[in-house]
């Protein structure tokens, strides 16, 4: 009789290989393109908070105009009304630096209808060149709105990711990150039906719009993550990972930001004889890069690449520790001293994210300026 068991083997291999192979989970299928479809509905909340964050920083931005009186009562009633407020999203860290007697809303509405000039502290600080400083030469209005980016956006997105996510909280990502899901890599409203706000405003300023960019590796992780939560538990990996890449990405955002402010910063201040606009410009450019920085100290670690010993190591070169007085005004009064600590936290930041040679050089620039988009 002829031997069977070498064909009762192989077919025993391949009913296994068969079986292996149904097994096997299909690889993440990725649009191209955002589905939109329930955005709107998913994402009121949101657009709630997006719209007291405008209505606090248009208040706030009155100031500026010399004569002008803020009212702290105003203010305050902007960032503790609706629900959910703004405060109840912020990290209570910040709240508490924001909101109170003798806080920064306080002391911006001090400040108002009053005049400044950089210098050692007089008074309660004013206007300078189209902008409201405090008598440290800190302008406050960049701690309202770009440390609310961190302290309060960023906040609520991580608040979303330790919750249950479903296909909804793709969308409520995309939309507190500034986005929507055009993704149209522009703030300017003429060129896009829903231009980017916020820090997807930033990361686009940031990008040059040649597909690899950091706009387009956020948007790519979106795409990725509402792909994950649409498909199911079999794909938490693919999940786990796109949010990943959201987190970092939107660190580096705000981290290649500041890098951008702080090389504004040199350039302007390191000219002969500024004019007192231009220097105002520059201490403008600087509290940005406060701001950016400042509110995200105390965002949960597991969240942040950056810690807080590094965030208040940034804030002591800034001449605006979180435990201290600033000393903000130095910048436009004794900038060949003061300059170069902008330079060490531009170093600080490419070492702690990686950033090569030539993405420092590109923060110098806004793309969406550059290409007029």
């Amino acid at each position: 009789m002829k031997n069977t068991l070498p064909i009762l083997i192989a077919c025993l291999v391949a009913f296994a290989f068969t079986s292996c192979k149904k097994d096997e989970k299909a690889p993440l299928d990725i649009p191209t393109t955002y589905d939109a479809a329930s955005f709107a509905a998913n994402t009121a909340t949101e657009d709630a908070v997006r719209n007291q964050l405008d209505a606090l920083v248009n208040e706030a931005k009155k100031g500026r105009t010399p004569g002008t009186v803020l009212n702290y009562a105003t203010l305050s009633q902007l960032y503790n009304a609706g629900s959910p407020s703004l405060k109840s999203i912020t990290t209570t860290y910040y709240a508490s630096r924001l909101d109170g007697a003798g806080n920064w809303l306080d002391e911006m509405a001090k400040a108002s209808g009053l005049s400044y000039t950089p210098g050692a502290p007089v008074g309660q600080g004013g206007t300078f060149g189209g902008y409201l400083f405090d008598e440290n030469g800190l302008e406050i209005e960049q701690l309202v709105e770009k440390g609310l980016f961190g302290a309060a956006l960023y906040h609520h997105a991580v608040n979303l990711m330790q919750g249950t996510l479903t296909p909804a909280s793709a969308d409520q990502l995309v939309r507190i990150f500034g986005a929507h899901p055009d993704f149209p890599n522009t703030p300017t409203a003429s060129k896009a039906a829903n231009p980017d706000k916020f820090m997807a405003n930033y990361a686009a300023r940031r990008d040059k719009n040649d597909g690899s960019g950091l706009y387009f590796q956020m948007k790519n992780a979106f795409l990725k993550l509402q792909a994950a939560l649409k498909a199911g538990d079999e794909y938490n990996q693919e999940r786990d990972e796109a949010l990943a890449a959201i987190r970092e990405t939107w660190e580096k955002v705000n981290a290649a930001t500041v890098i951008n402010y702080c090389h504004s910063v040199i350039s302007t201040m390191s000219a002969t004889n500024p004019t007192d606009a231009q220097k105002a410009s520059a201490l403008h450019a600087y509290g940005e890069c406060v701001g950016f920085t400042h509110g995200w100290r105390t965002i949960p670690q597991s969240h942040k690449k950056l810690t807080d010993a590094e965030i208040d190591e940034i804030l002591v070169l800034l001449n605006a520790p979180y435990n201290g007085t600033p000393t903000s005004y130095k910048f436009a009064t004794d900038p060949l001293t003061e300059l170069p600590k902008l330079t060490q936290v531009i170093g600080k930041l490419k070492a702690k994210f990686g950033f090569s040679d030539q993405e420092i050089e590109d923060f110098k620039k806004n793309w969406v300026a550059e290409q007029g988009r």
